[in-house]
């Protein structure tokens, strides 16, 4: 294994995360646990163990990374103690038949790579038993171990696809593996099978777990998918539920977003939540709801809803035009509807997305404590069509008035964005002035960018990775903002749908306090990138959270004398 980082050393991943070296996912798994455990941490944490590191998120604003560190080292002291034969550690597991049909597209350049024919990969994924190593990447996605040694040296992709079909078998980098869901990704796809290994309903959820044996057979015929990871359970308005508003035209993408997943990234599951948590906030703080609330993130284009009953709204995000019955309100501010009232929001002059709050947050089906759509792997509502009624929770006075001239995060037109960057952990990875030529080009965001990662073009190609094989990194765990660098050379950031584990390096991390800016950057903007000191990612996170603090004024309705 080509290990990125050595065993027991730590390093920092953007402003609000840490890598940390393990000997192997037995390890990894044990040092999760343990920092999970630490009291005064409580769920500030949230860690996701890969090949041969765990990566631990800091999830509370009010935590800091130095705590964190201070748990990891605690959690070391313990892994050293600790005796291999603990029944806790050993993951004796089950063993599962997966049937296949292998016709994937890459399997002609996989028998050419391990110097053998067709059949004979095909006997070779066959007639080994393989074991479950690490969870992630996607909702129930497993890394098998136990590859024959033709098949281990298979590298991964030297661009990922925008999207690799659920059901995939695919090899890279010493592990096969099952895409359980829809997503994009940079393995060879040697086959597909109608095993269903995610299920968003019915536990365990995830058909494997670190520890299973896995056989692949051949089979006629892949058969239909068993189940659908992106199912979501019937939902019932509760009886305090009333209808706000129904959804006349969604606009070009629509969906439900609250603050986000938290405890099961270690299972695949993205965090999902805002692209723009700034305007998020402030949306919801707008309308007097806890900062967690679900508002509707609205994606360019033009949006309608009718309001079905008598409601408040708030709308924040990219200066969006708005207008009640076609008379212009202004955006930034507590507006009141009344039943049969249209309410039309975009187009969006100074970004990408919008949030609309309604006084008492919009409610709807949860899955894992949450109603965010994750464009990733399906789960949530997904997108919102028309004639859909919405409904929202019961609220209370008091609400603000208007949100401070420059609170929000805005896309100056014809500027490139600056966004404030953190070296990335693996700079080894990289040409030691990689992080300056990174930040002397421009890029631009190409059209095929969402919310799972916003893929970059630089105006002039240059190539940031070091020597042929740049890829081969143990999959580990992903930050929002990271910027990878896959073999092609063009990097692409990660957004708050990405996969929970990734597998190419990361030059640098977007600081969390321009994450709002980064979620307004649209399909044509240009960006660059502005390296920045740790000491001063964090004063950046606190200077943007008193500035948050000031933001909303004034109360609903604002008396002018």
């Amino acid at each position: 294994m080509n290990r990125s980082v050595p065993v027991g050393e730590v390093r920092p991943f953007g402003d609000r995360a840490l890598l940390i070296g393990v000997a192997d996912p037995v390890d990894g798994r044990v040092l999760a646990r343990a920092i999970a455990r630490t009291p005064e941490l409580g769920d500030a944490v949230e860690g996701v163990g890969g090949v041969a590191t765990v990566m631990v998120s800091v999830t509370d604003a009010d935590v800091s990374l130095l705590s964190v560190s201070a748990a990891v080292e605690a959690a070391f002291s313990a892994l050293a103690a600790r005796a291999r034969s603990s029944t806790e550690d050993t993951d004796a597991g089950r063993t599962v038949t997966i049937p296949c049909v292998f016709d994937g597209p890459d399997l002609d350049a996989v028998a050419t790579r391990a110097g053998c024919g067709v059949d004979e990969v095909v006997a070779l994924l066959t007639g080994h038993t393989l074991t479950v190593s690490v969870m992630g990447f996607s909702p129930g996605f497993a890394y098998l171990d136990g590859l024959a040694p033709e098949l281990a040296t298979i590298p991964r992709r030297a661009s990922p696809r925008p999207e690799v079909p659920a059901g995939s078998v695919a090899l890279a980098n010493g592990h096969a593996a099952v895409y359980p869901t829809a997503s994009p990704g940079g393995w060879q796809l040697v086959g597909r099978t109608g095993f269903a290994l995610f299920s968003a309903v019915e536990p365990p959820y995830a058909a494997l777990a670190p520890g299973d044996r896995v056989r692949f057979t051949v089979a006629a015929d892949a058969g239909d998918r068993e189940a659908s990871a992106a199912a979501a359970p019937t939902w019932v308005p509760p009886a305090e539920a009333r209808p706000v508003l129904e959804v006349v035209a969604p606009g070009l993408h629509l969906t439900a977003q609250d603050a986000g997943r938290r405890g099961v990234a270690a299972i695949g599951v993205p965090g999902a939540g805002p692209a723009d948590p700034v305007s998020f906030l402030l949306a919801n703080r707008l309308a007097g709801n806890p900062d967690t609330a679900s508002t509707l993130e609205i994606t360019a284009g033009v949006t309608r809803v009718r309001c079905l009953g008598p409601c408040h709204v708030a709308l924040v995000g990219g200066a969006s035009e708005v207008a009640v019955e076609g008379r212009s309100t202004g955006h930034g501010r507590v507006i009141a509807l009344e039943t049969g009232q249209l309410l039309r929001v975009g187009p969006i002059p100074r970004g990408l997305r919008a949030y609309l709050a309604v006084a008492g947050g919009f409610l709807g089906p949860a899955v894992f404590g949450s109603t965010a759509s994750d464009e990733l792997s399906g789960l949530g509502p997904g997108r919102l069509a028309a004639g859909q009624d919405l409904f929202a929770g019961p609220w209370s006075p008091p609400l603000g008035d208007h949100v401070a001239d420059g609170a929000a995060p805005e896309v100056e037109p014809d500027v490139p964005v600056p966004l404030r960057v953190v070296a990335g952990p693996h700079s080894e990875r990289f040409a030691p002035d990689a992080l300056a030529r990174l930040a002397a080009a421009t890029y631009v965001v190409d059209d095929r960018s969402n919310r799972v990662g916003l893929r970059l073009r630089p105006r002039v190609p240059q190539r940031l990775n070091v020597g042929d094989e740049p890829d081969a990194l143990d999959s580990q765990g992903m930050v929002t903002g990271a910027v990878q660098v896959p073999p092609g050379g063009d990097p692409i950031v990660l957004m708050p749908d990405h996969a929970t584990l990734g597998g190419y390096p990361v030059v640098a991390v977007v600081i969390s306090a321009d994450h709002g800016l980064l979620g307004q950057c649209a399909p044509g903007t240009e960006l660059r990138f502005v390296p920045v000191g740790g000491a001063e990612a964090v004063e950046a996170a606190h200077a943007l959270r008193r500035g948050l603090e000031r933001a909303v004024m004034g109360h609903f309705p604002l008396a002018v004398d």
